[in-house]
């Protein structure tokens, strides 16, 4: 496995007090003349493949390298030590079950919202707000309470146009946490109020009040409504026409409906109540 390697003075340095910045680094001294030590490398193994992202397991042949030994003031083999960031994190000494190994790593792994974090703000600096979204509505599911998690789903809300989901997660941050970022992100959902009301909406809107059988209007206004990212508004409009006849404009409204479905973010809510509800009357 290629984060299983073998330290010796020569990639001390490089191992330690550099890859230990990027990864927790394992280090498991063992020593052939052990048996109990070469017992317990597959298990070290095992550990290696399991977290092969995360963590670097450095292995010490204590009877080739016993000045690494001796500086890690090792007394027992097997004996597991933890470096991050150049400072030794405490070990494991003697044999010990994978599950100790894992309780012994996780406070110093990074954690799932972490990553999925990380990959949504990937996402937001290359303007793919969609699958920013989905990435950070599972890491809010798991830590709800994580400001900067909620600060970074209410800026992927703000560009997929839901902003109605915005302003509920902008009026749950703390006095506290406003900083610069929370004013940034209500100044955005402002002018993105302001951008929702087109001419053409309030036009189509005024139609349909003077004549709420003008089928076309409603359809040319959920297209609308989709363009400024209302997809809520513009799905329960369709689906109301659909309630009343599947051919609405020879298809041309259940076409939208779709299209709008089609186009939402993976796992999207709305998008997800729409698709049952179609189900349902359908079937």
């Amino acid at each position: 496995m290629q984060n299983i390697i073998e330290l010796t003075p020569d990639n001390f340095q490089k191992v330690l007090a550099e890859d230990s910045f990027s990864k927790l680094v394992v280090v498991a001294f063992w020593a052939d003349s052990v048996a109990e030590s070469v017992e317990y490398m597959p298990t070290v193994q095992a550990i290696a493949a399991e977290y092969a992202s995360d963590i670097i397991v450095a292995t010490v042949d204590c009877v080739k390298e016993q000045q690494l030994a001796m500086q890690f003031g090792v007394q027992h083999i097997p004996t597991l030590a933890l470096v991050k960031e150049g400072k030794p994190l405490g070990g494991l000494p003697g044999q010990q079950s994978i599950e100790q190994i894992r309780e012994l790593l996780t406070p110093h792994l990074p954690k799932v919202e972490d990553n999925l974090l990380q990959q949504a703000v990937s996402y937001i600096d290359e303007s793919n707000f969609s699958e920013a979204y989905t990435l950070l509505c599972q890491a809010i599911e798991i830590a709800p309470e994580r400001v900067d998690i909620q600060k970074k789903l209410i800026n992927a809300c703000l560009n997929i146009g839901k902003d109605s989901d915005a302003e509920l997660l902008l009026q749950n941050i703390k006095m506290v946490d406003q900083d610069d970022e929370y004013h940034s992100l209500l100044a955005t959902l402002e002018l993105n109020k302001q951008a929702a009301d087109t001419p053409e909406i309030k036009a189509l809107e005024l139609a349909i009040q003077q004549d709420s059988n003008n089928t076309s209007a409603v359809v040319q206004l959920a297209i609308q409504l989709h363009q400024v990212k209302r997809d809520e508004e513009a799905l329960n409009l369709l689906f109301i026409l659909l309630k009343k006849d599947l051919s609405v404009e020879n298809g041309e409204g259940k076409k939208v409906f779709m299209d709008i479905l089609q186009a939402a973010p993976a796992g999207d809510p709305v998008a997800t109540s729409f698709r049952r509800k179609l189900y349902s009357l359908l079937y």
